[in-house]
This record gives structure tokens, C-alpha cells and sequence, in this order.
């Protein structure tokens, strides 16, 4: 599966639109991942913790998106975003979208 933030795939030709295609992942944090979260925020530096829950976040909602435009019979997907958000206090949320497409 071609997998693309650009409109075409260089060197295919798009044979087909198959439409919209989404992929949600909403994690969970936990209390002990929060609290060094703030500490490195006050003090400076990387959560690895968070940086860590949003990479799988991104896996699962990749997986769900391919998984969503091959049932539509799509080789590819162009026009790919990736929206990361903050729900309440404890929860991620990764949205990624498409457009589900054949190329030849």
C-alpha cells in the first residue's frame, strides 16, 4: 500500500477513486506518565513517555486507514493528513485521513 501526503503517486496513474478514507487511535495516558510529563515540561526537554504514546497512536491509526482502503479495493492513498489532539486530561487522540485510490 502507497501511503502519500501528495495529491498523486510520481509515476502511477490514478485508475480509480475509492473516497475518504479515515483512521482513529485515542490512547489513554496514565498518572505516573502525566506526572514526569509536567516535570519535563517545567524543566525542559522531551517526554519520551508521551512522544512514545503518540507513535503507537499513529501505528494503530496507519493500520486502520490501510486496512479501510483496501476493503474499498485501493492500492494507494494520496492526500494524507495527520492530526494529533489532546482530550481532557489524560487522553490522545491521532486522526489520519485520506483519499483511498487504485494506481497502474
Amino acid at each position: 500500500m502507497i501511503i502519500t501526503t501528495t495529491g498523486s503517486v510520481e509515476g502511477k496513474t490514478i485508475t480509480a477513486y475509492h473516497g475518504v478514507v479515515a483512521g482513529e487511535a485515542v490512547m489513554g495516558t496514565n498518572f505516573v506518565r502525566d506526572f514526569f510529563a509536567k516535570v519535563t515540561d517545567k524543566i525542559g526537554g522531551r517526554s519520551d513517555a508521551y512522544q512514545k504514546e503518540i507513535k503507537n497512536a499513529r501505528g494503530f491509526a496507519l493500520e486502520d486507514i490501510q486496512e479501510e482502503a483496501e476493503e474499498l479495493g485501493a492500492n494507494a492513498i494520496v492526500g494524507v493528513s495527520v492530526d494529533v489532539e489532546v482530550i481532557g486530561d489524560s487522553m490522545l487522540m491521532v486522526v489520519i485521513s485520506g483519499t483511498a485510490i487504485s494506481v497502474a
